[in-house]
Order: C-alpha cells, then structure tokens, then sequence
C-alpha cells in the first residue's frame, strides 16, 4: 500500500505543480496588462489516515490559486484625459451592455482603466467594458439612490453637446470726470437720440440661448442735479431688441449716481438699480426673461464707478455669461466627477464615478478582460464616493501597471520545475521498487 501510495502522491505533486506553471504562464503573459493582479500557487497537504501509530500513509499534495488582488499596482501617466486609475482600494464599476439593463448586461469591477469612446461617445476598455457612474443633473446634484446599482448608467462623454451660459451680473468700473459741463436733460433722452451721453459705453451680455446683445449704459451731467450727481440710463443696442421704448430698460424716472466729495461712489444718495430685470425682450426673438445683477462699487470706495477731474473712461467691467460653446473634451478629478469642457471657456459636470469596495476582494472572481464579479466569500459591494468609506482616490491621465513581478514569476517557474522533477522521479521509483517485488516471486 505504501509504494502504491507514493506513487499516487508523485501523481498528486506532477498535478499540484502543473497547476502552478500554469498560474505562472498566466502571470508572465499578463506581464503589460494594464490593471491586472498576480495570481499564485498555495499548495495544501493530501493526509490520509493511518490504521496506526507504527504506519504511515502518504496522501500528497494540492494546489489553489492564491489571488492578490487588494495588491497595488504601479500607476503610470497617461497622455489620455479618459485613462484612469485607482490610488487605493476598490474598483470601477463596468457593464458588458453600453445599455444595461434587467435582461442584458453583467456589471463587473476592474483596475483596468483604459478607457476609450465607442461610436456613439461611451467610456469602454479594452476589454469593451463600460464605465458606470452616477450622472450629475443640471443643478449639480446626484442621484438619491447611491447603493445600488440602478443608481448608475453608462458614462457617454457626448451627453453634452453644447452649451452657453446667460449673463446673470454685470460689474463695471469706470471714471466720469467731474469738470464735465452740465446741461439740460429730460430722462429717457439718451436712449431716444435727442440727448447725446457725456460718456457711454456698451457692453456685450449673453442672452438665454447664448446669442450676444448690445447693452449700452449711457451718463449725463445733468444741471437739475446737484454738482456730484449725474443721470443714468440703460438701453438695449439695437433698441428693437426690447419692446420698452427706446430700449429704456431701467426704472421710469430719474435715475442717478452720486459722488462724496472726494470723488468716490456715495451709495447712500445714489438711486440706480441694483439688478435689471430683462422681461421685455422681444417675443420674436424667443428669448427667457432673465435678471442681472448690477454692481457700481461700494460706498466711499475708490473701485467701480468714480468721479475724479480725469477723462471718462471704462477702467474695466465684469460680464459673466458666454455665448453658445461646442464640446472639446472632458477632465476627470481625484474626486471622480467628470467636467465636460466648451470651447466658450465653460465647464460643465456631468458624471461622478463611484469606487466600489469589497470587504474580502481577494475572494472575488476572475471573469474574463481582466474583471471580477461578487462571491459569497468576497462579502457584498459598497459604493462610495472616491477618498471616502475605505475607498481610494481617481488618478486621472494615469493607468495601473500589472502587479507581475518577473524576476519573481522566472524564480518561481524554476523552483515549480525542480518540484515537477522530483515528483516524477517518485513515480519512477516506486515503479522499480514495485518490478523488483515482482521478481521476489520468478
């Protein structure tokens, strides 16, 4: 029994160790596989039971693999905006469906962040997995459902296709210089060409559908008003814009700045709007009511407007807005939220991409493009927002190098073949020990 035995056990270690080179050839072939993880051998005693003390019976050997998957890999940069890795633990969630939904698709977790568009403008590796992430609405915020799974859909880089943004607030800083001759002046004159401004200028805002419009600010030394005071109006350029007469957009009656004595801004006597609200653009033009804010400057402050013996001038002003932009491409942060960008200078986000965590990823399960799926031994999913809840951070423009260590892999495929020899010859011996019991009996 014993010679029968140990050559089972040979049999058993031949088995064990072909197993493990194989492990090996997969780890060596993997050696640039972007995000994969070394697998190796751990072999386990075959005991079988002795009928005694004085006896023993050999049993062999087996092998499991051993998966490292919680192992980090190096990250590398990449020239891609769309290439990602994970600096830390968890993984990004992929779908084998563009369009997952209850019948079709498999969702799966993954390292390998290579990401790249399909035709239609969604994030895929190599493996043609799709990202999942949580798509950010128009407010900025996230989906309520952040648990599970339903919560995600496929990333699609070509969701936004443009978009302008319209001018909410104006802040101008100018100089009307105080020697300026009054004259006579009825308000509304200015925007009705029978007074001519002593200084104006007209600023280009954005309107709801990101088209540009002329809006002119027009002051006059009005000799009605005390010496430190002038008359303001605001206007549309063209005045058709508007259906107001003239243009007129700001409040019927005389609106005026003051100045202190020293030439700075007197808020206090000051009677102009501090927010101009656009609801008289013309219907034909299908243009949104809006409101912008105004900002001439702060009380006896010597920025925005002012009034010195100085030519009048626009010193400068601040028009939020911008006109209708195309897309150029998209930012991804550490923070996993991805920003579509416009050519009109905008930004917009659109997705954030969870990480999910495992508490045992060792025991997940290889699937096929270098991705796993859930086990009842890995514990279940958490999806967590990236540097929160045990999860790592997004490395943007970077990819996770496979965790293959060759010197080790060549190291070991040494060590595995000595082991294979050895068992080999276990056979081979018990084979001339069992053909000279035979010939006890010739």
């Amino acid at each position: 029994m014993s010679i029968y035995g140990a050559m089972f056990a040979g049999v058993s270690g031949i088995a064990a160790q072909s197993q493990a080179m194989g492990m090996i050839a997969d780890n060596i072939s993997n050696v640039n596989t972007i995000g994969y993880k070394t697998t190796g051998a751990s072999f386990t005693t075959l005991v079988t039971q002795a009928r005694s003390a004085t006896t023993f019976s050999p049993g062999g050997v087996t092998s499991t693999p051993r998966a490292l998957v919680d192992q980090q890999g190096l990250l590398q940069s990449s020239a891609s905006a769309t290439d990602l890795a994970i600096s830390g633990d968890g993984f990004f969630v992929v779908n084998s469906a563009s369009t997952p939904t209850t019948t079709t698709g498999t969702y799966m977790y993954t390292r390998a962040g290579s990401f790249t568009t399909d035709a239609d403008g969604k994030l895929r590796n190599a493996a043609t997995h799709y990202l999942q992430a949580w798509p950010i609405d128009a407010t900025g915020a996230l989906p309520t459902d952040r648990t599970s799974l339903s919560g995600l859909e496929t990333v699609n880089v070509n969701k936004v296709t443009g978009t302008a943004e319209a001018t909410t607030s104006i802040e101008i800083d100018a100089n009307l210089q105080s020697s300026q001759t009054a004259a006579a002046y009825t308000f509304g004159d200015m925007s009705a060409g029978t007074a001519t401004p002593h200084f104006a200028r007209t600023l280009q805002i954005v309107d709801s559908k990101g088209g540009q419009r002329g809006l002119t600010f027009g002051f006059f030394r009005n000799n009605a008003l005390a010496a430190n005071q002038w008359s303001v109006e605001i206007y549309a350029n063209p005045s058709t814009d508007v259906t107001n007469a003239n243009g007129l957009l700001n409040a019927v009656g005389t609106s005026l700045l003051a100045f202190n004595t020293d030439g700075t801004l007197d808020t206090a006597t000051s009677n102009v709007p501090t927010s101009l609200s656009i609801t008289t653009w013309a219907a034909a033009l299908g243009i949104a009511n809006s409101t912008i804010a105004l900002d001439w400057g702060t009380n006896g402050g010597a920025e925005g407007m002012t009034q010195f013996d100085a030519a009048s001038t626009l010193r400068g002003s601040n028009v939020n807005g911008a006109v209708f932009g195309s897309l150029t491409g998209v930012t991804v942060s550490q923070e996993g939220v991805i920003t579509a960008l416009f050519d009109n200078g905008t930004r917009k986000d659109i997705y954030k991409i969870p990480i999910s965590v495992f508490p045992n990823p060792n025991s997940l399960a290889n699937q096929t493009g270098n991705a796993f799926i859930a086990t009842s031994d890995s514990g279940d999913f958490a999806l967590q927002e990236a540097s929160t809840g045990g999860a790592g951070s997004v490395s943007p423009s970077a990819l996770e190098a496979s965790t293959v260590d060759l010197a080790a892999q060549f190291t070991n495929m040494i060590q595995t073949q000595q082991a294979y020899s050895a068992s080999s010859r276990i056979i081979t011996t018990a084979d001339e020990m069992l053909d000279e019991l035979i010939r006890l009996v010739r």
